[in-house]
Parts: structure tokens; C-alpha cells; sequence
């Protein structure tokens, strides 16, 4: 009987397939790619609508982000004015995530490195296992916005003691003190907490260094904590990948690469940026891309890496998973559908909200 069905399909498939060019024979044909010999894809112009597996909330977070949008092609060049600018530029979000995710916040100073404490405003909280944040900002800025905009739904979401590092950024510093001061903090809760009842987080810049931190502790010998998150980045180089270019053309935070620029060859449009922060340092190097070296990725504790499908940081994400699965660590991919980079950031998102229970539930699983 099902030979009988297959004889019956195919033929019928086969005259729908001859059908189609007549039925749409009075539209134009839509432009297709065109490829060259060594492998690139000229890819013709075209309108990419919402998505109708997006939520509805989709297109007012899109307006809402749409203030963001192009704000790293037109950065002035004094780092004061950028982060003036950046915290201008997200007040809205930071207002929304604190009204939504009330929290209280003091400072601190944890191994001589300023922090931020969040805990859930009215409720008790986890006293036996604590998160470590690191905020996003290309290494170089955002720490009073994101550091609530990323502290604050876990802490309230997952009744979480959450401490958000202000660790060294550039122009002032380069690479590695950022991942020194994450070692530093650790460490020094160490004291208090056992490893396995550490997790580390962080979006974008702050994603890249909690693998940068997983990959210094695997190098130093030192414990690894009970699980990390990689947000809104992979440990795999920024800008790498397909994304980058895919991204660049639909979401417009982030330019594309260059016409004509090697894949993978960014290093100069990634250092201004970064306002230099890998400036002479390897983007290959183990500590930086740890998904490249197998032997580093192999050593990482379970792992949770959240992107979206519009993100210019979904190529290392995707790839960071890989190298994860691949050397056998517990690793959750993530995808938001139709969003761009940290989209976590939006608080009035479904999926955002989702992406908060995930990551409470993700840290709660794996930190005993």
C-alpha cells in the first residue's frame, strides 16, 4: 500500500511542480542570487516582512529598538560622549526593566573591582547560589544600563543574588584585563560559595568574556563554575560568519563587513568598536575564541547560548553550540525568531520573557 501511494504522489507532485511556472506566469520572477567561482553569493535586493512566527509584541520592540538602530555606524569618537550617548539611548529599556523587574541594587567592591548587587525587591532570594553578570558594551562601555537591563529579570525572575561586574574597559585598558578582573571577583567568592554554586552570565561584549572567563580558568587549573551563559555572542570571534553579513542588511545595528573584505578579516572595523580593547591580541588565541581549540571548549561547564535569527552574533553562537556538543558539553542553543542582537534587553518581549524563565531555570538545574 505505501509503494502505491508513493506511485500516486510523485506524479501528482511532478504535474503541480509543471503547473506552478503557468499559474505565475503573470508575475515577474522574483531576482535570484547569483555565484561566483570562488564561492561568493551575490545576493539581489529584497523586502524581508516580519515574521509570522514572531510574536505580536515583535513590531513595538522593533520601534522601540529602532532608537538603537545605527548607532554603532555614527559612534562619535570621545568614549565620554559614546557612553553619554549609549545610556541615553537605552533610559527607555532600563525604565521598562525596572518597572517590570523590581530589584534592589547596591555597590560593592568585590577583589578591589566595582559592582552592582541585585536582589529581588520584597522577596527572599537564594542565599546558597549566586550569578555573576558581566553587561555588554564592546568592551568599552554600558555599564549602568546594561548591568540592570541584564541583572535585574534574573534576579527578580529566578530569586537570584545577581553581581554585575564594572570590570576595566577600554580606551583605559586593553585586553586581558577585563577577563583578570572576572577571575579576580571569582576567586574571592570562591571563599564563600563553592563552584558549583557560581554561574556567570553576560550579553554581547559581556557573553564573549564569560567564555573568555570559562577558557582563563580552564588554562589556570582553577574550578570551573557550575554553568555559564553566553549571550548575544559565542567564543567564537565577533563578526565572524555568516551572520555578520546577513544582519548587516536586515537589522542595522551593526554594519556589514566591507565589500570585497576577506571573511573573517575584520579586525580594523572590530578595534574601532571596541575602541581597541583586542588591539594586538590574537583574535584566534584560546582565551579569546575557545570554541577554535577544542581542547579549551572541552573543558567548559554546561552552557547556555541565546541569539536571535536577525543577530549579527548568531555564526559564533551557532558555532560556539557545535564545538560544545561536539566535545561532549551539556550546551542549550537558544534562537530567538525575527530578533536582533541582546534582545533580552526588551522587556516587554514574550520572548524575552521566556529567554528570563529559561536562563532562572538554566542556573538553578546546574548550580547545586
Amino acid at each position: 500500500m505505501i509503494r502505491s501511494a508513493r506511485m500516486v504522489f510523485w506524479p501528482l507532485a511532478i504535474a503541480a511542480m509543471a503547473a506552478a511556472p503557468a499559474a505565475l506566469a503573470q508575475d515577474a520572477p522574483p531576482p535570484r542570487p547569483t555565484f561566483k567561482e570562488d564561492g561568493t553569493v551575490q545576493v539581489p535586493a529584497f523586502e524581508l516582512p516580519p515574521s509570522n512566527l514572531a510574536s505580536e509584541e515583535i513590531a513595538q520592540g522593533l520601534r522601540m529598538a529602532s532608537k538603537l538602530k545605527g548607532i554603532t555606524q555614527t559612534l562619535p569618537t570621545d568614549i565620554a560622549a559614546v557612553r553619554k550617548m549609549m545610556d541615553g539611548a537605552l533610559a527607555p529599556m532600563v525604565a521598562a526593566m525596572t518597572s517590570a523587574y523590581p530589584t534592589d541594587m547596591k555597590e560593592e567592591r568585590i577583589a578591589g573591582v566595582p559592582a552592582r548587587v541585585f536582589t529581588p525587591k520584597g522577596k527572599p532570594f537564594d542565599r546558597e547560589r549566586v550569578l555573576i553578570n558581566l553587561h555588554g558594551g564592546a568592551f568599552s562601555q554600558c555599564f549602568d544600563s546594561c548591568s540592570k537591563l541584564e541583572s535585574m529579570p534574573i534576579a527578580s525572575v529566578g530569586g537570584f543574588k545577581v553581581i554585575s561586574l564594572d570590570y576595566r574597559q577600554a580606551p583605559e585598558f586593553k585586553h586581558p584585563a577585563a577577563v583578570e578582573d572576572v577571575a579576580a571577583v571569582y576567586k574571592e567568592l570562591l571563599k564563600t560559595y563553592r563552584p558549583k554554586q557560581i554561574g556567570i552570565y553576560g550579553c554581547s561584549a559581556g557573553g564573549a568574556l564569560s567564555g573568555q572567563a570559562a577558557a582563563w580558568f580552564a588554562r589556570d587549573k582553577v574550578p570551573q563554575p557550575g554553568a555559564i551563559g553566553i549571550f548575544g555572542a559565542g567564543a567564537a570571534p565577533f563578526r565572524w560568519g555568516d551572520s555578520a553579513y546577513i544582519a548587516g542588511y536586515v537589522d542595522g545595528n551593526f554594519p556589514p563587513p566591507a565589500p570585497g573584505a576577506e571573511p573573517g578579516k575584520n579586525a580594523a572595523a572590530f578595534d574601532k568598536l571596541t575602541f581597541g580593547y583586542f588591539a594586538g591580541a590574537d583574535v584566534k588565541d584560546p582565551i579569546i575564541s575557545a570554541a577554535l581549540h577544542k581542547d579549551v571548549i572541552a573543558r567548559f561547564p554546561p552552557t547556555l547560548v541565546i541569539t536571535g535569527s536577525r543577530a549579527m552574533d548568531m555564526s559564533p553562537a551557532i558555532y560556539t553550540n557545535s564545538a560544545l556538543l561536539a566535545a561532549g558539553v551539556e550546551s542549550t542553543l537558544i534562537v530567538g525568531e525575527s530578533l536582533g542582537h541582546c534582545y533580552i534587553y526588551g522587556a516587554g518581549l514574550p520572548e524575552s520573557r521566556d529567554a528570563y524563565g529559561i536562563i532562572s531555570r538554566f542556573f538553578k538545574k546546574h548550580l547545586g
